[in-house]
């Protein structure tokens, strides 16, 4: 698991500047030459190197989320370039001049937050911070952070750069969003004319456009797909919570089956799920935990009280013998999502029941659908 961020100097004057930094920054770890130990490094939790820098970097790139070298873009450059894999993965790049006047992002700008980590570094040192992504540039929407903050997911990132090369180019883009977050347009200017919001793809489909940003849970039809990615990006926002009960000792395979038949069933993404949630006395079931665990999705309990008061479609006597509530994924996934009802009622399969609701939110155009 990487840690945040590395600060690395090479010069007298990068080193004051590294441990300016580490006075006014959370979060970073320092790394200078030895022979320009102030004697308090190891109080300070400051790392002295010999020898040269090149041999550390590889280890830190590696490491860090972050990197931030005080030395010239130049050399920066150089080190880093056998390391690159890919936008995805890669740290985020910074350097500081060795008079500390000017801040610039390098690698990774967005999705690495280089650009962030760069307006931090400057404004700690009272620098300029220099950022040269075109989105942020032209203060319009950058198409690979769109909803991050949010957790939202890209469905397909192979569209990212010719999506955001229409974005800055200032071509017609359309943006339909059947779900999510609505606040994600931070600028304090308006919103330019050559981006339109849509609440339906069949709303959007009237006009002509260039390319499109698709935020929705659905499932897409082929038509659709046809229509607005290709040229377009998919983004999967967290609006589905299930609801999952099941037996003592059911695999999480088994449990996944299940989420996955009834999630295809509802033509919904798994990509859009937000959590999982169940009773308390589940809170330990192995195959449950290993489910949320894969998937990287938080699981939410209940006590069988707070699960009767939800009035359910489908009671059940035996579950309330076993459990002390009449049902577990129904009113678990009312309760979770703070839906008013679902779109899908408890579903058993085997030794698993799952049902599945919108969260508030979501304002998706599925027939049926209730939230």
């Amino acid at each position: 698991m990487t840690k945040a961020n590395a600060v690395v100097a090479i010069t007298k004057h990068g080193t004051a500047i590294a441990r300016r930094l580490q006075e006014r920054m959370a979060d970073v770890d320092v790394y200078y030459p030895e022979k320009f130990a102030a004697g308090d490094e190891q109080t300070r939790g400051i790392t002295v190197f010999s020898g040269s820098v090149v041999a550390h970097v590889p280890s830190l790139f590696k490491a860090y989320s972050g990197l931030i070298g005080i030395f010239s873009l130049g050399a920066m450059v150089r080190l880093i370039a056998p390391l690159l894999k890919d936008k995805k993965t890669d740290p985020g790049v910074v350097v500081i001049d060795d008079r500390a006047e000017n801040v610039i992002s390098v690698l990774s700008g967005h999705l690495g937050g280089a650009n962030d980590l760069t307006r931090e570094v400057a404004k700690a040192l009272g620098a300029r911070p220099i950022i040269t992504t075109a989105s942020d540039v032209g203060q319009t929407l950058a198409v690979d952070l769109l909803g991050r903050a949010y957790g939202w997911e890209i469905a397909n990132f192979d569209k990212v750069t010719q999506v955001s090369a229409a974005v800055v180019n200032e071509e017609r883009v359309h943006i339909v969003q059947e779900a999510g977050e609505r606040d994600w347009w931070t600028y304090d200017q308006p919103m330019p004319s050559y981006l339109r919001r849509f609440d339906t793809m069949s709303a959007a489909a009237q006009e002509p456009f260039d390319a499109a940003l698709v935020i929705t849970p659905r499932l897409l039809s082929a038509e659709e797909e046809a229509t607005f990615l290709r040229n377009g990006v998919l983004y999967r926002p967290k609006v589905i919570v299930l609801g999952i009960g099941c037996n003592r000792g059911t695999s999480a395979g088994e449990i996944e089956d299940a989420v996955h038949a009834t999630l295809r069933r509802a033509e919904l993404s798994p990509q859009s799920i937000r959590n999982v949630a169940t009773i308390d006395v589940k809170a330990d079931e192995p195959g449950l935990l290993a489910f949320c665990d894969k998937y990287g999705l938080p699981l939410v309990t209940y006590r069988a009280e707070e699960l009767n008061a939800v009035d359910i479609p489908n009671p059940s006597e035996t579950v309330y013998q076993f459990v002390g509530a009449y049902g577990v994924s129904e009113p678990a996934a009312r309760l979770s999502s703070g839906a008013t009802g679902w779109v899908v009622e408890k579903v058993r399969s085997g030794n698993v029941t799952v049902s599945v609701c919108l969260t508030p939110d979501a304002a998706v155009s599925v027939a049926g659908v209730a939230r």
